[in-house]
C-alpha cells in the first residue's frame, strides 16, 4: 500500500479565525478554519472536529498541529466550538443532546455551501468529537463521506465514563467536575468584543451541575440509549475507522463496532491512553495523521490507495512487563476480520486456589468467601488513563491481599491472547446489593503482579442493565463478567492470576454496605481468547513516526504538575488517594493570552467505614491578557449514605481580585440498586 498523500509537496495554509456559523435558532458558533492554498478556486473536501474544549486557548496548540497538517495535504479543516463553549454563543446543557446533533447537521450544510468546499465532509474527533461523529453519522447527513472516531463509545451506559457493569465510576465525578469548570469559563473579549461579560454572566447563571443528571439515571434507560449507536448499528452507512489504546477507557467499543457495523471499517488499538496516537503516551506513537489522510483520500477523494485491503484489526500486543512500566514493549499484530475465526477459547477452571485446565484437577465442590477491605483499588490507576506515569495501575500485590486469588502453574510456553476474557461465577452475597471486581494479572517469576485486564459487575445487574433486581442474600446465582479487551503475551515461566474482590474503590463506588461474596468454584471458570501465532504479522506495513504541523510558539511560565499519592494516616485511620493534575501555564506568542488550569482530586474513607466514602474535585481556570484577568474556581464533593448520593458544589468567578459571581448546590439523589 502506498501513501501518496503523505508525499505530496506541502501546500501553503490560510487560517480563518473567527468564522461565525449561525444555527437555526440564531445562535452563532465560533469556528477556526485552515484552508489549503488554491481551495477558493478549486474546491476541496472538508474534515471537521466539533467539540467543547475551547479552540482559542485550551486546545489551540493541539488543534493547529492536526488541522494545519490536514490543510497542508489538501483538505479544508475546521474546528468548531460547540454551543456554550469557547467563544460560541448559547448554553451547553449536557453531553450529546439532540440540540448538539441539530447544530452539527447545520454546520455540515453550511460547509457544503462554501465556495472552497466540494460538498464532501469527514468527521473526526477524540472522545467527545469521536462520540458525536458517530452520532451524527447515524443521522445520515448527505454531506458526510467518512468518520474517524478515537477513544469514543457506541454505548453511553455500558462503556462510558459514567457506569461500568452497572457500577458507578468515580470518573463520573471527575468528569462532571471537569465540565463544571469548562462551562464556567468566559469567552475571549478579543474575539466576541464588548459582549463578553454578558455571555459569561449567562453561562455562570445557567451552569447546571451535570453530576446530578448522570446520577439520576443509574440504569440503562432512554437517557443513555439516546446517542448510543449500539441501538441501531445499521443507521451508519459511511466508512468508519475506530481507534483507541489499551490504557484508555474506550477499547471495548472498537471491537463491537468492527463486529456490528456493515460498512468499510478498520481498527487500530495501540498501547496509548486517552490521546491521539500521534502524541500517544506511553508510546510508541505513530503517524496517525498519515493514517487519517489515507482514510480521507480513499473515502472523500475516491483515490484507490488500498485502505480497504488493510487488516480489519491492527493491535499492539503488550509484552509481560508493560502494564507496570511507562514504556510499552511489544509488537504490532493484525487480524483480517473481527471477530477472528483464528481465536481459540481456552477454559481454565477455578479450584483449590488455582486455575486448572481440567475440571478433574479441582475439588468437586468448594466454597470460598471474601469481604474485601476498601483499600483494594487504591493502586488501580484511572478508569480512563491519559497514560501519565501517575495514573496507570501499580504492582497488584498491593491489591491482592484483599482478594481471592487463583493462579495457574508457571507456563511451559508463551501464551498470547487477543479479545475479551470472560469469567463465569456461581456466587452468593450476604447483602441485597453487592458488586464483584475481577482482575486478570500476569505474575512474573519474581512474583510481581501486573494487571492485564479487569471488569466489574453490579450483581443486581446480573441479567439486565435496564431492569436490575436485588439479590436474595445467601442465594447462589450464575453470573458472567466480561473483562476489557486486551492483547497480551504471558511469557513462559509466568503465571496467569485471577483476582476477585467485593469492592474496587476508588475506581468504582462501592455498594451501600460491605458485602461478603461466596463463590462455588465448581461452577466457576475463566475463558481466555487465545491467539495462535500469525506469520503475516512480521510483514505488516509499518505505521512510521508521528508527523504533524509545527506547534504555534508559546512562552512557558510554569511546567505541568501531575502527582498521585496514596496516603495512610495510621493515627486517624484515614486513607486517601490525592491527585494533582495541573496543566502547564503559558502565554501564546501571537495573541498574548495567558492560560492555566489547576486541578485537585481526593478520594478518601476512614476506618474502612462505607459511610465515610468521599470524592472531591476542585479546579481553577484562569485567563489573562493585558488588563483582562478572569478566573473561575469550582469545587464538587460527592458522598453517600445507604439510601442517597449527596452532591455539594460551589462556583466562584473573578475579574481580577473581585469576585463577581458565587453560587452553591446542595443536592440529593436516591440510590437505586447501586
Amino acid at each position: 500500500m502506498t501513501h501518496p498523500s503523505r508525499h505530496q509537496p506541502a501546500r501553503r495554509v490560510e487560517i480563518l479565525d473567527p468564522v461565525w456559523i449561525e444555527m437555526d435558532d440564531g445562535t452563532r458558533l465560533a469556528a477556526k478554519i485552515w484552508l489549503p492554498a488554491g481551495a477558493r478556486g478549486a474546491p476541496v473536501p472538508t474534515v471537521m472536529e466539533y467539540i467543547p474544549y475551547r479552540r482559542s486557548d485550551n486546545k489551540a496548540t493541539r488543534d493547529h498541529q492536526i488541522h494545519a497538517h490536514f490543510a497542508a495535504h489538501g483538505y479544508a479543516s475546521i474546528r468548531v466550538d460547540m454551543r456554550g463553549s469557547g467563544d460560541s454563543e448559547g448554553i451547553l446543557e449536557d453531553e450529546y443532546l439532540p440540540r448538539e446533533m441539530r447544530d452539527g447537521l447545520t454546520i455540515l450544510r453550511w460547509i457544503a455551501a462554501q465556495p472552497w468546499s466540494n460538498g464532501r465532509v469527514g468527521l473526526f474527533g477524540l472522545s467527545w468529537g469521536g462520540f458525536n461523529g458517530l452520532q451524527i453519522a447515524a443521522l445520515r447527513p448527505p454531506e458526510l463521506g467518512a468518520v474517524i472516531t478515537v477513544c469514543s463509545s457506541d454505548d453511553r451506559y455500558g462503556d462510558d465514563v459514567h457506569y461500568m457493569g452497572g457500577c458507578l465510576l468515580t470518573d463520573n465525578l471527575s468528569w462532571a467536575g471537569n465540565m463544571f469548570a469548562f462551562n464556567s469559563c468566559p469567552p475571549d473579549p478579543a474575539t466576541v468584543g464588548d459582549s463578553w461579560r454578558e455571555i459569561w454572566r449567562e453561562r455562570l447563571e445557567k451552569n447546571g451541575h451535570w453530576l446530578k443528571t448522570w446520577l439520576s439515571h443509574q440504569h440503562r434507560d432512554a437517557y443513555w440509549k439516546q446517542g448510543s449507536i449500539s441501538e441501531d448499528y445499521a443507521a451508519i452507512d459511511v466508512p468508519v475507522m475506530a481507534v483507541s489504546g489499551w490504557r484508555d477507557g474506550y477499547t471495548n467499543p472498537v471491537f463491537r463496532m468492527m463486529e456490528n457495523l456493515d460498512v468499510p471499517r478498520r481498527a487500530i488499538v495501540g498501547p496509548w491512553g486517552h490521546r491521539y496516537p500521534h502524541t500517544g503516551g506511553p508510546g510508541p506513537a505513530i503517524d496517525f495523521l498519515g493514517e487519517c489522510l489515507d482514510w480521507w483520500d480513499r473515502w472523500l477523494l475516491g483515490r484507490e490507495n488500498g485502505v480497504e485491503a488493510e487488516p480489519r484489526m491492527r493491535a499492539w500486543l503488550m509484552d509481560a512487563s508493560s502494564p507496570l512500566t511507562p514504556s510499552s514493549p511489544g509488537r504490532w499484530i493484525a487480524e483480517d476480520d473481527w471477530p477472528s475465526p483464528r481465536l481459540e477459547p481456552r477454559t481454565l477452571h477455578l479450584g483449590n486456589g488455582g486455575l486448572h485446565a481440567r475440571p478433574d484437577d479441582c475439588t468437586a465442590q468448594e466454597e470460598v468467601s471474601i469481604r474485601s477491605p476498601l483499600g483494594v483499588g487504591l493502586f488501580a490507576g484511572k478508569w480512563c488513563s491519559y497514560a501519565e506515569e501517575t495514573d496507570l495501575p501499580w504492582d497488584q500485590r498491593q491489591e491482592d491481599g484483599g482478594a481471592l486469588l487463583f493462579d495457574t502453574e508457571p507456563l511451559d510456553e508463551p501464551l498470547e491472547i487477543l479479545g475479551a476474557p470472560r469469567v463465569e461465577f456461581e456466587v452468593a452475597a450476604d447483602q441485597p446489593v453487592a458488586m464483584i471486581a475481577v482482575r486478570l494479572c500476569d505474575v512474573s517469576p519474581l512474583d510481581r503482579s501486573s494487571r492485564v485486564s479487569y471488569g466489574v459487575l453490579n450483581l443486581c445487574h446480573r441479567d439486565s442493565h435496564e431492569a436490575p433486581a436485588p439479590l436474595e442474600p445467601g442465594t447462589f446465582y450464575k453470573v458472567s463478567v466480561t473483562l476489557n479487551n486486551i492483547a497480551q503475551r504471558f511469557n513462559a515461566g509466568h503465571r496467569v492470576r485471577l483476582a476477585v474482590s467485593s469492592s474496587y474503590w476508588p475506581l468504582a463506588w462501592p455498594s451501600p454496605r460491605p458485602a461478603k461474596l461466596t463463590i462455588r468454584t465448581a461452577g466457576s471458570r475463566l475463558t481466555l481468547p487465545v491467539r495462535p501465532p500469525r506469520e503475516a504479522d512480521s510483514d505488516l506495513r509499518p505505521f512510521g513516526p508521528p508527523q504533524m504541523a509545527e506547534a504555534p510558539p508559546t512562552t512557558l511560565l510554569a511546567p505541568a504538575d501531575r502527582r498521585w499519592s496514596v496516603n495512610f494516616d495510621l493515627a486517624s485511620n484515614q486513607v486517601a488517594l490525592d491527585v494533582i493534575n495541573n496543566d502547564a501555564r503559558y502565554v501564546f506568542a501571537d495573541t498574548g493570552l495567558e492560560v492555566g488550569r489547576d486541578t485537585r482530586e481526593s478520594y478518601s474513607y476512614t476506618g474502612n467505614d462505607y459511610a465515610t466514602l468521599r470524592g472531591e474535585v476542585a479546579q481553577e481556570r484562569h485567563f489573562r491578557r493585558g488588563e483582562w484577568d478572569a478566573r473561575t474556581v469550582t469545587h464538587t464533593t460527592l458522598t453517600a449514605t445507604e439510601g442517597t448520593f449527596q452532591i455539594r458544589a460551589t462556583l466562584d468567578a473573578y475579574e481580577g481580585d473581585a469576585r463577581i459571581f458565587a453560587r452553591s448546590w446542595d443536592e440529593e439523589v436516591p440510590r437505586d440498586l447501586v
